[in-house]
């Protein structure tokens, strides 16, 4: 057991507990408050039980201080997040979620790390119609947010493609086994008639209990060699194991997680550990039992050190893997071999399974029209005439699936005359780079990064270009504060916002998301970025090894060094390059 981040749980709950357990599993005032007048804003309690629901409240942070110089509340919008396990959606869910964003939101979309959909700048009176609607065409936001089980992540595009359809099927129903049981959800966002006293409804949470988990929990499927749900980053992960060409069983991975808090070192991010194999018929069951665990270990006290990572950290693997075996009443076989390759997507067309798939290029995910580029009018055009599916993958962008040998010219030429793209013509670090929402609509955020970073990027490329590395495959990421959405941890270079045009920069993960990276330096601006990652990618032309990636090289060549445990992440290095 490794005590150096030990989590104890001594003290007063966190208040959320208590909010929860008062709620009536997850009703609190929230229909009560979506029909008050007087604001657009719901009660601070209300807001956090709203996200068990798939929404948060949040406001316009760009013309904030405008409102207050003028006495007016926040401008108050809400995010609504679907639950779409393995970010499959039909051509039908895809023109119902277009409309909406018209109608009800500010006329985006933006696809998430996560394989779904969010949608922003929804008014409280179009809240509850917005649900609804989505859930008229059988999608649903419960459990897209809160202290439950996240949206269940798979691999979208694999290279065994006629796998695809199983691995997804068991996203599928472990994404349904853990969805909440409360009929909270159903009482206030898809009845019309007023909810008679909902005191009297009998509910249960048979997995959950009345106060649910202690903090989000996430779980993701990938299908080797491809990483591309970045499976290490998960409280849980299921890594499928291929015999003959069918489904095995998968290796179990326990204790992912991004997120940290600036200047506290008993918080940090970390990769998930293997700890098992488990045959394609127990994956549910496993599944629930690791919830129970951390719902009955986590820590409820400090809500900072509640993911399941400060649990398993804090009891060590030897600890999980026995508390697990107990509960499940046999033992997780030996894990078996695997490889992943890149933890990125395949873009362009791809046959498999008898079908084609076009991955698209979607920067950081934003779906609009953008002058001399209507990527959400070409979208919309060929979801009126597309027969088979859309996958949303982790990395933000979105595969036209299962296209016919028929339908694909017909596709084709949607593509070539909305001007849609693979990206094949941008760099290869523009194709690997990846941001989170941040301004103006995260609450959170400390700095910019969803509008912030092509811009960085595109100076990074002049000095790639200069180089000769156009083409040289590196993970790029930035989060516009520590919670780390976009999974910055785990990119080659990471720049994590701590201010207004300020980041700490890092370095040094892994290619395929199996290695974290190092904090490099502290605080900077853009010149002092591109001052400091010029001579490093300088050094990488000159001397990187045939087919070395540019996090190895980073440690190979003593910028930082490397790190495979979160434990590890705040340690000052020894001696690194300057």
């Amino acid at each position: 057991m490794d005590d150096r981040h030990i989590s104890v749980q001594k003290g007063k709950l966190d208040e959320l507990e208590q909010i929860k357990e008062d709620s009536h599993f997850l009703r609190g005032t929230i229909a009560e408050g979506l029909q008050d007048p007087l604001t657009g804003a719901i009660s601070d309690n209300d807001n956090k039980l709203l996200k068990f629901h798939g929404s948060y409240q949040q406001d316009d942070r760009d013309i904030r201080n405008e409102r207050r110089r003028k006495k007016l509340e926040p401008a108050y919008q809400f995010m609504v997040r679907v639950r779409l396990p393995g970010g499959v959606a039909t051509p039908k869910q895809w023109l119902v979620m277009d409309d909406l964003a018209h109608k009800y939101g500010n006329g985006t979309l933006k696809l998430t790390t996560r394989q779904t959909f969010q949608m922003h700048g929804i008014l409280k009176w179009n809240l509850k119609k917005a649900i609804y609607e989505m859930n008229e065409a059988l999608m649903t936001t419960l459990a897209a947010c809160g202290d439950v089980n996240r949206n269940v992540m798979c691999n979208p595009n694999p290279y065994q493609s006629d796998v695809h359809a199983e691995v997804y099927e068991w996203a599928k129903k472990i994404s349904d086994h853990l969805l909440p049981n409360t009929s909270a959800y159903h009482e206030i966002w898809l009845e019309d008639e007023k909810i008679i006293d909902s005191r009297k409804v009998e509910d249960s949470e048979p997995i959950y209990g009345s106060t649910y988990l202690p903090r989000k929990f996430k779980i993701g499927i990938a299908v080797p060699p491809s990483n591309d749900v970045d499976i290490f980053s998960q409280d849980l992960g299921f890594i499928a194991i291929l015999e003959q060409g069918k489904l095995a069983g998968f290796n179990v991975a326990v204790g992912g997680g991004m997120g940290m808090t600036h200047g506290d070192p008993k918080t940090y991010p970390q990769v998930s550990r293997v700890i098992g194999f488990c045959p394609v018929d127990k994956v549910i069951e496993v599944a629930e039992k690791v919830v129970t665990i951390q719902r009955d270990y986590g820590n409820r006290v400090n809500r900072k050190n509640a993911r399941f990572k400060y649990t398993i950290d804090a009891r060590g693997l030897d600890w999980i893997k026995q508390e697990l075996n107990d509960r499940l009443g046999w033992d997780l076989q030996e894990a078996r071999s695997y490889h992943f390759d890149h933890n990125g997507d395949r873009y362009g067309w791809v046959k498999g399974d008898g079908k084609w798939h076009l991955t698209l290029f979607i920067q950081n995910g934003r779906i609009k029209d953008f002058e001399d580029y209507p990527l959400m009018t070409g979208l919309k055009e060929i979801a009126k005439v597309h027969t088979g599916e859309f996958r949303l993958t982790g990395n933000q962008n979105v595969i036209i699936s299962n296209v016919t040998d028929d339908m694909k010219e017909t596709i084709d030429q949607l593509v070539q005359k909305y001007k849609l793209t693979d990206g094949k013509h941008y760099s290869a670090l523009r194709r690997n780079s990846m941001a989170c929402v941040a301004f103006p609509t995260c609450g959170l955020a400390m700095a910019e990064s969803e509008r912030y970073l092509p811009t960085l990027v595109g100076k990074i490329e002049s000095i790639l270009d200069e180089f000769g590395l156009h083409e040289e495959e590196i993970v790029i990421r930035m989060s516009g504060c520590p919670n780390g959405c976009s999974r910055p941890a785990l990119a080659e270079i990471a720049f994590i916002g701590k201010a207004l045009g300020k980041y700490n920069m890092y370095l040094g993960g892994g290619f395929t998301g199996n290695r974290l990276s190092r904090l490099y330096r502290e605080n900077i601006g853009e010149a002092e970025i591109l001052n400091t990652l010029r001579p490093i990618l300088l050094h990488y032309a000159k001397e990187r090894k045939e087919g070395e990636h540019f996090g190895d090289f980073v440690i190979r060549a003593g910028y930082v060094e490397e790190v495979h445990s979160g434990l590890d992440f705040h340690q000052q290095p020894k001696a690194v390059k300057s």
